[in-house]
Formats: structure tokens, sequence, C-alpha cells
């Protein structure tokens, strides 16, 4: 049988892996790296660059390059690349496309499915996003699974007792807190929490800002509005950061960076690890608040958690690893790569969708609370957060007007019971109720989460049986005929 592949599509990285004699195994990709910068490209030529090639653009030609595109899917139409605007999914199929060659590649045989890893709190509309490019990548996207989930089971895939377990995720790009208890091959999550707009990304654009202002301080020059040299600060951040976690102090030194009226002008100064971390306190206090509600969710104390992992390169840093021992009393598991344990998890899905792994299941939850807006601003809520995906449930609403034809249904997610505290996720009409006295008509409405976490709603007149039905996220993702032609210019492409 055709294997399925485990991608850990990152917003900083992507990683492909496979299982073989029922162990996953990360594959080395073409240039004989395991990670692929998630970073796409176009050449002068309008060749399509993907992974280290077009990281190494973006020096020379920043407008050209394109990286942390995770954080647009399903919420940006459009993002600039080469001048031209392109589709978020467009831009990740890229990126797709890349691991499914060098899969292919290293595996032989055509590969044409995948297990799709996600941050644990996307939306539908990130969700459906994700699937929007494998498809036009040439794969299909059998699952869509949260990342948190992924790592546990790569984690615990070899557990021989029982135990509660709490994953830290904090990637380039989002922070994800999952806990699960693993019982006979069974991954059951019982809370997640996290910020989908906080990670490593936000520590490099710190280091950024001070050394700009740095910059501009000595030479009164802002190199912010000098793309070339924006993307070398960029790059140096982003070294520095990571040479931060096993250093006190490093240097940063970039010759010609720009010029000014006496000539070429460089950096050179010194970064110490207490300064980035002073710089980025407020990042690291916004890592609790989401720990803190996941314990509380699961209705569990720091003390009756077994074992704590680490992933997403952003957990290397002294001062979270520091955080985490100080929130929740213990130290973190070692011996786990946290750059390569989603991608690990996601293949053993797959092997155990492709019937290669056995006796393992994951039941995963929803990571926010589904409803739907009544009289007054006021909320109903249909399913609650953290329940056990796949999941239904309904539930019988009626008109607030006399004679009333037509029933807005505007679909919340998010725990406040006031319309405006939560996010409006989609709106869809009833029409043709049959006239009435408020309050008469009998309108069922049911909510459906696929194993996926994409929601669907569908809203029935009792009487009449009339029906409408939305599937939460249609409005943004693309169209059939969209993917269709998108399909068909990736065909002619290399994604290299």
């Amino acid at each position: 049988m055709p294997k399925i592949v485990g991608i850990d599509l990152g917003t900083t990285n992507s990683v492909v892996a496979v299982v073989e004699g029922q162990e996953p195994t990360v594959i080395t990709l073409a240039e004989g790296a395991r990670l692929c910068p998630s970073v796409v490209g176009i050449t002068r030529a309008g060749e399509r660059l993907v992974g280290s090639m077009a990281k190494r653009q973006a020096v020379a030609a920043p407008d050209r390059t394109l990286s942390s595109v995770k954080r647009h899917m399903g919420v940006s139409e459009f993002v600039s690349l080469a001048g031209e605007q392109m589709r978020p999914q467009a831009v990740s199929a890229c990126i797709l496309q890349k691991l499914k060659a060098d899969a292919e590649a290293y595996l032989g045989e055509p590969v044409t499915r995948a297990v799709i890893t996600v941050p644990a709190y996307f939306t539908d509309s990130q969700r459906q996003a994700t699937k929007d490019a494998g498809t036009i990548a040439g794969l299909e996207v059998v699952r869509i699974i949260n990342e948190p989930t992924a790592a546990a089971l790569a984690y615990g895939i070899t557990a021989t007792q029982d135990q509660t377990l709490l994953v830290w995720d904090l990637g380039g790009g989002t922070f994800d807190v999952s806990i699960l208890h693993i019982t006979d091959g069974i991954f059951e999550v019982l809370a997640t929490s996290g910020d989908m707009n906080l990670g490593g990304d936000d520590w490099d654009a710190r280091i950024v800002a001070w050394m700009a202002e740095r910059f501009q301080a000595d030479h009164n020059i802002d190199l912010t509005r000098d793309r070339m040299a924006l993307q070398r600060l960029k790059e140096a951040a982003e070294k520095a950061k990571v040479e931060l976690s096993s250093l006190i102090s490093t240097n940063i030194n970039l010759p010609f960076l720009t010029s000014g009226e006496e000539g070429p002008l460089h950096m050179d100064i010194d970064l110490a690890r207490s300064r980035m971390e002073l710089l980025c306190a407020d990042l690291l206090d916004r890592l609790v608040p989401p720990t803190l509600t996941a314990l509380r969710d699961a209705k569990l104390t720091p003390a009756q958690i077994d074992s704590i992992i680490l992933v997403g390169g952003s957990t290397r840093m002294p001062a979270v690893q520091d955080l985490v021992k100080r929130v929740l009393g213990k130290e973190p598991v070692k011996g786990v790569d946290p750059d390569e344990s989603v991608a690990r998890g996601a293949a053993l899905q797959a092997g155990v969708l492709n019937a290669e792994v056995q006796g393992v299941l994951l039941l995963d939850v929803t990571p926010f609370t589904l409803g739907i807006e009544t009289i007054g601003g006021v909320v109903a809520s249909i399913i609650e957060k953290n329940t056990t995906v796949p999941a239904q449930n309904k539930q019988i609403f009626t008109t607030s007007l006399d004679g009333q034809t037509v029933v807005n249904i505007r679909v919340y997610q998010g725990e406040s019971k006031s319309a405006t505290g939560n996010t409006l996720i989609g709106t869809f009409s009833l029409i043709g109720v049959p006239r009435a006295p408020k309050g008469v008509p009998k309108i069922e409405v049911s909510f459906d989460v696929d194993a996926n976490g994409i929601l669907r709603v569908e809203a029935i007149e009792t009487e009449t049986g009339i029906k409408q039905q939305i599937k939460i996220g249609s409005h943004r993702a693309l169209q059939p005929e969209e993917i269709a032609q998108l399909q068909k210019s990736f065909a002619t492409g290399s994604g290299r």
C-alpha cells in the first residue's frame, strides 16, 4: 500500500516524515538537511525557489522572497511576493510540493496522501486553508491533526504506563499548550489553549527593533526603511537568538550594512542574553495565562502532571525553559527533539490510518466554544470548548419577530457569553420560514465538527423541512475552480 507521509508545516521550518517498520523516519531533503526553511522565493527569471535556496535569496532580493506565510493562512486573502498578489494557500503549497518531491525521491514511489499538522488553536478557516494548500500541491490531506497532539504521540508511543502529559509548543509563529492522558495506546486530549500570534518571530522582531534603534541613534539612519538592510537585520536577529540559547553574549557584525555621508556604515554590537530577555519580557509573560487556562480546563494542578515535553525551536531559549520549571514545578523531559517530534507524530498518525501502526487511538478536542448569536447579542453555546472530536450537537431556536420568514444565523467562537466578546466565524440565512407569530417556528441548528476540527453548521425549519448549511471558513476558502487552476500551474513547476 502506498505510504502516507506526515508533514509538520511550520512557520519557520517544515519537516516530512514517514513510518518505516512501525517507526517514524524523518526524511532527509535534497539539500542534505532535515529541516526545510518555510521560505518561498521567485527569481528575476521567474523560477520558483523553496527552502534553503529561497532563504539564501532573501538578503539580495527581499521583495522576491516570503517567509512565515503560516501566519497568513486562513486570515489574509492575499500576500505579496515578487510584486504579485498570491494566495497564502498557494505559497504554502510550494513548500508542500517541495516536501512531496523529496519524499518521493527518498521512497522511490509517488506520494499522494499526507497527514498535516496545525497549531491546536488554528480556526476552521486556517484548517481549511491548510487542506487547500495540500490539494494544490497534489496531496490528499487525509487528516489534519494538532501539533501538540502529534508531539505527544511521538513521545508516548512507547509509553509502558499511564501518564498525564503536558505539551508546550512554541514555534516560529504560534504557541500551544495541550494536556493529554495516555493509557493503553489511547491519547486523550483533556484541554488545549494557546496564542495564535506568539512565537519566535516575535522575539526576532524585538531584537531587530533594538538593533535599528541603536543604529539610528549612532548614525541618524532608519534601517527599517531599507528592505535589504532590514532583511539582514532579521537574519542576524534570528542567528543571535539561537546563539544566546547556549551563550551569555553574542556579537552581531554586519559589514557594509548601508552608507551615509561619511561612506559605508557597519554594525558591530554585542547582545547579552540578559538584554534580550529584558527586551522580550512581556512576550515571555504571555506564555503563562494559556498554561494556567489549560490546567484549569483539565481540572488538574501542576503536581498532577507526570511529564512535560517542549516542542518548537523557540523552547530552546533558557528563559522559556526556566519559565516552564517555575510555573509547573518540574523539569521538562530531556531527549525530545523540538524540531522533529511533530513530524514524527504526524507520520505515526499516517501509519495508523494506513494500518501500519496498530493499537493507537487519538482523541483530540475543539479549541474553542462554538455557538450562535441570539436575542440581545447573547451567544448560545452548542459545542463547548475541549469537546472530543468528531463532535455533533443540536439545539432548537425560534423567531424573534411576528411573521418572520428569514432567519440570519451568526456563528461565533470564543468563551464570552456576549457576541461582541467572541469571534464571528461565519454567517448564513435560512429563507422561507412559514409566517407565524414570534416564538412559534422551530428551527433546529446542528453543529458538526469533524476529525480535522472543521465545523459545518446546518439549520432546518422543522415543520417544512427547508434547510441551509455552511462549512465554516468557506467564505475564505478557495473555490474548486481556483484550486484546479492553481493545481494546473503547479504541475508545470518544480516547487524548488
